[in-house]
């Protein structure tokens, strides 16, 4: 996704540290602890200084080069982290992951490397994966040089068409100013291993462009690390393919070809826009508030680090860069229930009849969800009451980001109760009544992996109930409207198509009900045909 200038940390992310909250190192849900500010600048200090690496920044310079991807902890292996929690064996070493992109070797790379001990690390060795394999160079997720330089390749190969786009849209890439062009790219890249193809989906730049494709997608190869070298391979506008940009652009100077005209956006109120507008049919007053969480006497939860504790629940969490947050050594009453409780991937699964569309399987960790949680709004991302936290990611940045606010947690009123009995005399009165308010306590993030704005929930229950939840909000991933696209979607704007889709989350759940020993079962019930022993003869 390219953005127009705007900066891959975003203006509301600072590199300074963070003052909130540091994990106890005698607590042992310090173990799981997401790295500090500092603990990230020591890996990256460290792995730069090693000659063998040849590691330059990430950001500037060419594609082919060898780069420091992301940091974030490795967990200690269970084994060790069961020994130092029952304190019965020793803390576990703590490290580092580190992801690497070698692109300046004769056979380029991705390699995960273990660097510790931490807070000062002085070693490193390779994670490597099962059966020897390594991680192709062309495998590699998209990064912020690369996404710098796919405009410049889009903009270059473009400048032919761009008659046809002011004409039919009133926007362009060229000396654009406020009406400029923009682009959403898709995955997988290609259609099989070695391939980095890309189709890219044409729209204009404007409050919510997700939904203002224009009707035009470009495939343009950019396999080589040497961007000279890319090409577009095909076009589809309108309903058509095409071989080359120079075939289309002929076809729109000779007067031949078929104009998607697009109205021109209001300057106000754009259907695609948060610019809040409209009544209720029942005229409900939007001008006043609505009910807000309270806590009264104050918080009934503690939080100590990254542990956190509520009613009878105890456990340790950390935010994951790649993949989410993450809950380990979770308790009730004082038992272990579960090592681990983890988020591990979201995948989109989408069809349609343009290329972009029937192309389109999106896997989220790999466009680092977890370094996507921006920052939370008080009073509607979260209540006013709730507790928040920053988190520090090191990802494609030549330096720790500080996230503010990324994380909350607050008690919050189900509205249903507990339980309750209300237990009638059947003589119009009652023996007695009783009953518990309902609540929970929510952990919460989010993820804006570009257009959808995940909110991943975690909820503690005072009976013992651990619940996982997850909203989706933000845009849909939409394509530009033709009838053909119709048997894959459903037309929700003049020139818009909202494509059919399937949304698959992937999570981790390590149980240890009573101990470490335990399986799991699922059980089905079918019926029984027997001799009723109570009335002969019947079944």
């Amino acid at each position: 996704m390219w953005l127009l200038g705007a900066s891959w940390a975003l203006a509301l992310l600072v590199t300074a540290a963070s003052p909130g909250p540091s994990a106890d190192p005698l607590d042992g849900a310090s173990i799981f602890a997401d790295l500090s500010a500092a603990e990230l600048r020591a890996v990256r200090t460290f792995l730069m200084e090693r000659p063998e690496l040849g590691l330059a920044p990430s950001h500037g310079g060419p594609l082919a080069k060898n780069s420091l991807f992301l940091v974030e902890l490795l967990p200690p292996p269970k084994r060790a982290a069961l020994r130092f929690l029952a304190k019965v064996g020793r803390r576990p070493r703590r490290e580092a992951r580190a992801v690497i992109f070698f692109g300046a070797q004769p056979e380029p790379n991705i390699t995960e490397l273990a660097v510790g001990p931490l807070p000062r690390p002085s070693s490193y060795r390779v994670l490597g994966l099962k059966g020897g394999q390594s991680v192709p160079f062309w495998a590699r997720p998209m990064t912020h040089l690369e996404y710098e330089l796919l405009y410049e390749a889009l903009v270059v190969a473009l400048a032919p068409l761009e008659p046809l786009l002011r004409e039919a849209t009133g926007f362009g890439f060229q000396n654009c100013s406020k009406r400029c062009l923009t682009f959403s790219d898709i995955a997988p890249r290609g259609l099989g291993p070695g391939e980095r193809r890309t189709w890219l989906v044409i729209q204009r730049f404007v409050e919510g462009f997700f939904l203002h494709p224009v009707g035009l997608e470009v495939l343009l190869d950019h396999q080589d690390t040497d961007p000279r070298r890319w090409a577009v391979q095909q076009l589809w506008y309108n309903g058509h393919y095409f071989g080359s940009v120079r075939e289309l652009a002929e076809l729109h100077a000779g007067g031949t070809l078929p104009l998607a005209r697009l109205p021109e956006p209001p300057a106000r109120q754009l259907f695609s826009s948060y610019e809040p507008r409209g009544q209720f049919f029942t005229r409900t007053p939007t001008e006043v508030h609505g009910a807000k969480v309270c806590e009264p006497q104050g918080r009934r939860y503690r939080l100590r680090g990254n542990r956190l504790e509520y009613g009878g629940w105890s456990l340790a969490f950390r935010l994951r860069s790649s993949a989410g947050l993450q809950l380990f050594d979770v308790r009730f009453g004082g038992e272990r229930v579960a090592y681990e409780v983890s988020l591990q991937e979201a995948i989109a699964f989408y069809g349609g009849h343009t290329p972009a569309a029937m192309q389109t399987k999106y896997m989220d960790a790999g466009w680092a969800m977890g370094a996507s949680s921006y920052e939370l709004a008080r009073g509607v991302d979260c209540p006013e009451t709730a507790t928040f936290l920053d988190a520090h990611h090191l990802l494609d940045a030549d330096g720790p980001v500080r996230f503010a606010n990324a994380l909350c947690v607050f008690e919050l009123p189900t509205g249903v109760p507990l339980r309750r009995h209300f237990d009638s005399d059947f003589q119009g009165g009652f023996h007695f009544y009783a009953g518990l308010e309902g609540r929970a306590l929510v952990l919460r993030t989010t993820s804006t992996v570009y257009n959808y704005d995940y909110i991943w929930d975690f909820l503690l229950y005072p009976n013992g109930v651990l619940e996982t939840k997850v909203h989706a909000s933000g845009y849909i991933h939409a394509t530009f409207y033709t009838p053909q696209g119709r048997r894959y979607g459903s037309r929700v704007h003049s020139h818009l198509l909202g494509n059919l889709h399937t949304h698959l989350v992937h999570y981790k759940v390590d149980l240890d009900v009573a101990g470490t020993g335990n399986s799991f079962e699922t059980m089905d019930i079918r019926f029984e045909n027997i001799s009723n022993p109570w009335s002969a003869g019947s079944r």
